[in-house]
């Protein structure tokens, strides 16, 4: 491929447009460091830390179901996120070429909803940190002082994104294995491997919850994969993704149930990982504060490509460019802080607790977009279309994807599990949310069928034509 005779600019200009193919750069393994670096976290080692404090699992079922649901969840994240490659556009613009161009604007609120509700959750749990790091620091600066770096990063864009996270796969990596060989090489707990063990019930919920946590990261793979070369096939970013997303994630869970096993029983997560790293613990206090400011750029990334693709559906000839995304970025960082600074003390719980119950309408639109682009179109679609006012050979809405989505969301009900509602059959295994599964075991073929049926219509009625 010829090189390029300027060098791609730091701030990103493009905002929900196509990147044109002589635009493209950056490497499959790109995508490894970007979701490895990314899931090494509190909010993962927090969950982890769950695996024995409230799953009730020991160390060799913990670890086991940890590593099979992240397994099972990768492989639609990494679905997903090849197919920037080849589209070149957002994922919620892409969304177009499915459910038509009105049609994806549903899925698009609740893409943007999602990622501001993890935006406010995180600079709250910033803020927290710093006043834990340097306690003189007034809570409503510290949550001010996390914002804005987040927004930093997430004005800059696409290519500061990357350059962060090739960076912190090495900082947080290094880190991480640090504190499993400073907790290993200590004194563990009498019952270190022995606290908890099987359960049918806390061991499901455990995989569940593994892939539950990456599907959640679907609706904006792409998004960080569609600058890459077209050329570069299917299967290199795939395999990036899948392998830097299901890494990153499994060391810390496994490191949030390690320490949880090594504290005595019923201590608070983020305390454990404190005492049970001794001297390493501040220096990792500080690593994952930076953590959560870096992947909180993403969060406020999607949420502004989200509303700009919003508004865009109205406005077909706009192209916004970087001072639109600028100025939504302020707006959103502003509304997230006055919710954050007035934000009560259980604030983050329960608002991941709105956040997950929201992914019962991700469950559908993965499984309507993923059998759409590898299984209906193969990867083939009209871009143009994608952007023209009535939606060009996709139309304004597509009846069969639009019913096929309603009717994933309905039969999820009955088997939820969440904080807003409870279906009359959740608690089938106890403390599992097995809706997911049902969603995709009915939306995958519902679509297929219904796509298929539209396109063999159109074949017959060809035929007809002909045989006249």
């Amino acid at each position: 491929m010829p090189q390029m005779s300027r060098q791609d600019p730091l701030i990103e200009h493009h905002t929900v447009d196509y990147v044109p193919l002589a635009e493209r750069h950056g490497k499959a393994r790109d995508l490894f460091t970007l979701w490895f670096s990314t899931n090494i976290a509190p909010l993962p080692i927090v969950t982890g830390a769950m695996v024995a404090q409230v799953f009730h699992l020991n160390l060799l079922w913990g670890l086991l179901a940890i590593a099979l649901g992240h397994l099972l969840g990768g492989v639609v994240i990494a679905l997903a996120s090849a197919q920037g490659p080849r589209m070149g556009i957002p994922q919620m613009v892409q969304s177009r070429g499915q459910f038509g161009r009105y049609g994806a604007l549903l899925i698009v609120f609740f893409a943007a909803l999602i990622y501001i509700g993890f935006f406010i959750s995180n600079i709250v749990l910033a803020g927290k940190s710093i006043v834990g790091i340097v306690p003189s620091v007034p809570v409503p600066a510290s949550i001010l002082i996390g914002a804005l770096s987040a927004t930093a990063i997430g004005v800059i864009g696409y290519r500061f994104i990357h350059t962060l996270n090739r960076i912190g796969t090495w900082v947080m990596g290094s880190a991480l294995l640090a504190g499993f060989a400073y907790i290993f090489a200590h004194d563990l707990p009498a019952d270190f491997l022995t606290r908890g063990g099987f359960n049918a019930a806390g061991w499901l919920a455990t995989v569940s919850l593994g892939i539950i946590w990456q599907i959640s990261f679907s609706p904006y793979t792409s998004d960080y994969s569609r600058y890459l070369p077209a050329d570069i096939g299917i299967t290199r970013p795939f395999i990036a993704t899948y392998l830097g997303a299901t890494l990153g994630t499994i060391l810390s869970f496994a490191f949030g149930l390690v320490a949880a096993l090594a504290t005595p029983e019923g201590t608070e997560a983020m305390v454990a990982v404190k005492q049970a790293t001794g001297a390493l613990g501040p220096i990792l206090m500080v690593l994952f504060l930076l953590n959560i400011i870096s992947h909180n750029a993403l969060n406020l990334y999607g949420a502004v490509l989200s509303i700009i693709t919003s508004i865009q559906t109205f406005a077909s000839h706009w192209t916004p460019g970087i001072k639109v995304r600028v100025v939504l970025s302020g707006i959103i960082l502003a509304g997230c802080c006055v919710v954050a600074l007035g934000a009560s003390a259980d604030f983050i719980a329960q608002f991941i607790g709105l956040i997950l119950a929201l992914l019962l309408v991700l469950v559908p639109w993965a499984s309507i977009n993923l059998i759409d682009f590898y299984v209906i179109k193969r990867g083939v679609y009209d871009i143009a279309s994608i952007f023209q006012a009535d939606g060009g050979v996709y139309g304004r809405f597509n009846l069969h994807a639009i019913v096929a989505y309603f009717i994933g969301i309905i039969v999820q009900l009955p088997f939820a599990n969440t904080s807003l509602y409870v279906g009359p059959w959740a608690n089938l295994v106890d403390g599992a949310d097995l809706s997911w599964l049902v969603g995709l075991a009915v939306t995958c073929p519902l679509y297929y069928c219904l796509a298929t049926r539209k396109h063999t219509q159109k074949v017959r009625a060809v035929k007809l034509g002909y045989s006249d």
